[in-house]
């Protein structure tokens, strides 16, 4: 059975995100039982008897911070100071047996906020039991205050170390009070990192820092073409080089070729380079990006899957008085973080240990044990830091790698992917075409709305089997495409359906996974309409989502009142309707788009930009993000989100793009895939709307408006439309 792309991705939010199932495990001692020195209210919180409070993270930190939000709830709700939070990864096996450890769809606070929120109040009433029966008193009279317990009448004052074996003795309160928000002192305001010292100092341990001992070093030689393989190879040349080790073919992951493992880094890329190796390229050997993007266009003839139907759109579309329509492009996308795809293992006869920067920990640790039939206790996964996830990172096909030739050679190892390895042979962001058309009265009224989205599966789910195409259904019940099913505006008539194409290319999520194509022709789109009927963008969204109720799709739940308002704080903040300063050098605009994540959080973004008046030089010089994403848990961490989302963004809209030809791909490096470096940055402002709705995360959600903010900007400076990514000076002079 094929895995619902948004069931995969956001489980993590869903369904309480494990932590309130784990947090409900039977793991506490009763009377009967012998007391520990420590306290173990659950398996996530250990009180050990200095008064260090151990927090078990059941997320990877992957830039995120997660491992500072997550134990700053845990603190306010336990009345300890943040800095007293040892914290330890959460490991799959025996004691997260049921919980998840993935860390996907943007879903890592959200998903543990009323969980952590309850662990650390249940501790809390449980220690103040406990120093209620120590000295005596009424439990009402005592407080927890900054990891102690103080009985206000006396000012005797116990720490939580010392009241650790007798606060295992008291019995589990079913309904712990939660503090009142208006007594919070960490949550909403702005917290420091607390790894963030280590990070910026290089003590961090990510998974390149790895070493075990006895530890070997290997890289890879991969086919270069999609789903090509090794007809044969030589390794003779690189076992001449001093320190190479080994030979070894890898059948494991998505590219095969041949591992060469030596002493260190630079024997392994030496003895790659003497490496001989004859490839079969496979049936893919003539593929062109280029080429393939321009039969997905074919596919506009289509039916394709129906995705909203609202009212009779092809009647009012062809009955209209003015007609627009539009395609817009979007290119393949890699993922290419800082830290390249690496993993170590350890692979025994009868065990099997493995360290990884990895965002799904337990999917590693299943697949060792089915894959090498080891029984589960001799599996360990440990998750490292990341240098950056946005999806790639979701797949194991580098530990699969790891293991199979450390099972090869009998030693540990170190598979270490080169620069161009991560760049040519991972999951790539699929190509897709949108075609969109509107209908429109005289006086410029939108009367239909009309949506054909193209694009590829994502392979990370694995193809539909042909029962499953069947079903006309199977699309739109998983609210997929992104941001072409949750259009969140009241368009008289509404049509969308949803075309897929096979495409040769591994594909996966990347940062906001479906939303930043759709979302780019959606908000592009909608200018073209504003611009047609003679309305400003910003308030023909606002009229488009009036009168603010609550649209109901499948199980989300679209609120456009909360859109509205991020809206208007957009036109407040930015001095929308003032008039553009003249300049007598340059062209300058301003673009807005607006997005929703799954009904949950609320975004719309202002850019602006200028252009030279011969079109020569384009510079994004703002960006401005109105964010309602329920209650922030770290102000400081949702401001690093967002300028780390409209970096992501940016550097898709102005320079990412991947091409494949003759069955590869081209870009090898940050020297031709390129980045936004920091003297390309724009201003970012993030502005947040007050809220008393939970929180519900904000990892991906800054990524999807901005290409077309950044498009609609351009447009409005220099009146030309901007429908092919990535933008730059050379499209706007074609």
């Amino acid at each position: 059975m094929r895995v619902s792309r948004r069931a995969f991705l956001q489980s993590s939010g869903a369904a309480g995100a494990g932590l309130v199932v784990g947090f409900q495990l039977p793991a506490l001692l009763t009377a009967a039982e012998t007391a520990p020195a420590t306290f173990q209210p659950n398996a996530y919180i250990e009180i050990v008897p200095d008064g260090a409070i151990k927090l078990w993270v059941t997320r990877s930190e992957m830039g995120q911070g997660v491992r500072t939000s997550l134990p700053a709830v845990l603190a306010e709700e336990l009345e300890v100071d943040l800095s007293s939070v040892r914290l330890e990864q959460a490991m799959p096996g025996a004691r997260f047996k049921g919980i998840r450890l993935r860390t996907s769809g943007s879903g890592s606070s959200s998903g543990t906020f009323r969980a952590l929120r309850v662990a650390g109040a249940t501790a809390r009433e449980m220690l103040i039991g406990a120093a209620a029966q120590t000295w005596g008193v009424d439990r009402s009279t005592c407080r927890a205050e900054l990891g102690s317990v103080v009985h206000a009448p006396s000012g005797r004052r116990l720490g939580y170390g010392g009241l650790a074996e007798k606060a295992g003795r008291q019995p589990v309160p079913g309904d712990p009070p939660l503090k009142d928000a208006k007594n919070f002192r960490l949550i909403g305001t702005r917290v420091r990192r607390t790894d963030g010292p280590a990070i910026v100092r290089g003590r961090a341990g990510y998974g390149i820092d790895v070493r075990v001992p006895g530890m070997l070093v290997a890289v890879m030689e991969r086919c270069p073409t999609l789903g090509g393989k090794v007809l044969s190879y030589d390794g003779n040349g690189a076992l001449k080089i001093p320190g190479v080790r080994h030979v070894v073919p890898i059948k494991s992951g998505i590219s095969t070729g041949v591992a060469v493992v030596a002493d260190n880094t630079w024997a392994a890329m030496k003895g790659r380079e003497a490496l001989t190796v004859r490839w079969d390229p496979g049936p893919n050997r003539d593929f062109d990006s280029d080429r393939f993007i321009r039969t997905m266009e074919d596919a506009f003839a289509k039916e394709g899957y129906p995705i909203r139907r609202e009212g009779d759109a092809v009647g009012a579309f062809g009955a209209a008085a003015r007609k627009l329509e539009a395609v817009y492009e979007y290119p393949f996308q890699v993922h290419a973080p800082l830290e390249t795809m690496n993993c170590t293992a350890d692979m025994r006869k009868d065990s099997c240990e493995v360290w990884a920067p990895t965002q799904t920990p337990e999917t590693a640790y299943n697949d060792i044990i089915k894959n090498y039939g080891l029984p589960p206790e001799a599996v360990k996964v440990h998750t490292t830091l990341l240098g950056g996830g946005f999806g790639r990172r979701l797949f194991v096909d580098y530990v699969h790698e790891a293991v199979e030739l450390s099972k090869a050679i009998g030693k540990p190892v170190q598979l270490l992917w080169t620069r161009p390895d991560d760049m040519r042979h991972g999951f790539f962001h699929p190509a897709s075409v949108d075609q969109l058309r509107a209908g429109l009265t005289g006086d410029g009224r939108p009367t239909a709305w009309l949506h054909k989205a193209v694009g590829s599966d994502l392979t990370m789910f694995g193809l539909p089997s042909e029962e499953e195409k069947k079903d006309p259904q199977r699309y739109a019940k998983d609210g997929s495409p992104w941001g072409a099913f949750d259009n969140p505006y009241g368009f008289p008539a509404m049509k969308v359906d949803y075309v897929p194409v096979d495409c040769p290319v591994p594909t996966g999520a990347w940062r906001a996974v479906e939303y930043p194509s759709r979302v780019f022709a959606r908000e592009s789109f909608l200018d073209e309409i504003a611009g047609a009927a003679g309305k400003d963008p910003l308030q023909l969204r606002i009229e488009l989502l009036r009168p603010g109720d609550v649209l109901r799709l499948g199980d989300q739940r679209l609120d456009r009142g909360r859109m509205i308002r991020v809206l208007e704080l957009a036109r407040e903040k930015t001095g929308w309707a003032d008039p553009k300063a003249p300049s007598q050098d340059r062209l300058r605009g301003r673009g807005v788009a607006l997005n929703t994540y799954f009904g949950e959080s609320y975004i719309a973004e202002v850019a602006e930009v200028s252009i030279a008046r011969d079109l020569s030089d384009l510079r994004v010089h703002r960006i401005a993000c109105f964010v309602d994403c329920g209650l922030v848990i770290n102000l400081a961490g949702l401001e690093g989100q967002v300028e780390s989302g409209i970096t992501w963004g940016l550097s898709a809209a102005l320079q990412g793009k991947i091409d494949f030809r003759s069955g590869g791909a081209r870009q090898e490096t940050y020297s031709d895939f390129r980045v936004m470096r920091m003297d390309e940055m724009p201003a970012i402002e993030t502005h947040v709307v007050p809220s008393q709705a939970p929180p519900s995360g904000f990892g991906e959600h800054s990524v999807p408006p901005v290409a077309p903010a950044v498009a609609n900007a351009v447009f409005d400076a220099t009146g030309r439309r901007v429908r092919r990514l990535p933008i730059t000076a050379a499209k706007l002079r074609d």
